[in-house]
């Protein structure tokens, strides 16, 4: 990295150097009682894509919930890769929790129940990540709730046994339930007790091992991430991959219609255009920090998300009228911007 480039990304103007001391935050005490909770920003207001998937949903909400800020991690986002037959599901890197909030993730063996393990975690101020059934969960009500068995991970931080209540971080909020749904969580209700060959879930939890960056800090190791994922970007425009491999995917979707339609546009068109529309979002913050980023690239990574967008309808009224259609002038659009976005952004700082 040249000197040139440290200066734009590396010394924010107005702001001190790395060496200021982050603040003691982001330690969450256990809680005794479900917690009050507002969404972040990111779930507010206007954005194209409201939701992304239930994993990198839950975790803005839960660094919210420590009181931490989220778009600080969003640095990965330049990776993401068409993968053949999906876009890369966005997942916050473990080692950018750690390096930017102090936030551990390990995994949790449930030696006995999953009740009593979640217990004991939550008991000491950590957050239990656990693959559940959307069945139970209250806030699912316009999907799943009661209707169909469906996989989905929360966060859950409260927990109480007497009264067969919980607390947990889901989607694009913090939410409650009791009573047959706790039960039904928790693999208690007299249906589970026929299955004894059912698996147990895999679960891990979130610890507060340091104190979080704050400030300076945090948008320096920001930017210095943001930088090491740079380096690690795909070597070719993916959506050029994913255009050269989308008449062979057309032909599929016109076969086998809307049904499947439904799950191929939630890894493709929804993780291209979240993702971007998240990394558009991210530069907007370290703009603010007082980094200098020319405006004209999360303005074309945005771009991305709303053409993403497009696309989806435009596919979903082809499959529902069995009419071919290629897409064209969208593929020329998203290849466009992004490269508009990621080139540009990499000669900034490698």
């Amino acid at each position: 990295m040249n000197n040139a480039s440290r200066r734009i990304l590396f010394e924010p103007a107005g702001l001190s150097s790395l060496a200021t001391m982050p603040a003691q935050r982001g330690t969450p005490a256990p809680e005794t009682r479900p917690r009050q909770h507002a969404p972040h920003a990111l779930h507010q207001g206007e954005r194209v894509w409201q939701e992304t998937h239930c994993y990198v949903d839950l975790w803005i909400e839960l660094l919210h919930g420590f009181g931490l800020e989220p778009r600080a991690a969003f640095g990965f986002t330049v990776t993401q890769d068409f993968e053949g037959d999906q876009f890369t599901f966005i997942k916050f890197p473990l080692d950018d929790l750690d390096r930017l909030y102090g936030t551990q993730v390990q995994e949790l063996a449930i030696y006995d129940s999953l009740e009593a393990r979640v217990l004991a975690q939550t008991s000491r101020g950590h957050t239990v990540l656990v693959d559940v059934d959307g069945y139970y969960l209250p806030n699912t009500r316009v999907t799943s709730y009661r209707r169909e068995h469906s996989k989905t991970i929360v966060g859950i931080d409260f927990v109480d046994p007497a009264a067969r209540r919980l607390g947990y971080f889901h989607n694009t909020g913090y939410h409650r339930l009791d009573g047959d749904d706790y039960d039904g969580v928790f693999r208690k209700l007299p249906q589970f007790a026929q299955q004894p060959d059912l698996l147990l879930p895999y679960v891990e939890f979130a610890k507060q091992a340091r104190p979080a960056l704050e400030g300076t800090a945090l948008a320096d190791a920001s930017a210095e991430s943001l930088c090491a994922h740079l380096r690690r970007r795909p070597l070719a425009n993916p959506i050029s991959q994913w255009r050269a491999a989308f008449p062979a995917h057309l032909e599929t979707l016109l076969e086998r219609g809307e049904a499947f339609f439904h799950p191929y546009s939630f890894n493709l068109t929804r993780q291209l255009g979240a993702n971007f529309e998240f990394l558009s979002k991210y530069l907007l913050w370290l703009t603010a920090q007082g980094f200098d980023i020319p405006a004209s690239i999360p303005a074309a990574a945005q771009s991305i998300a709303s053409e993403s967008m497009a696309m989806q309808f435009r596919l979903l009224r082809a499959i529902s009228r069995a009419r071919r259609d290629l897409c064209e002038d969208c593929f020329d659009e998203l290849e466009s911007a992004y490269e508009k976005t990621l080139p540009p952004l990499a000669a900034l700082v490698l």
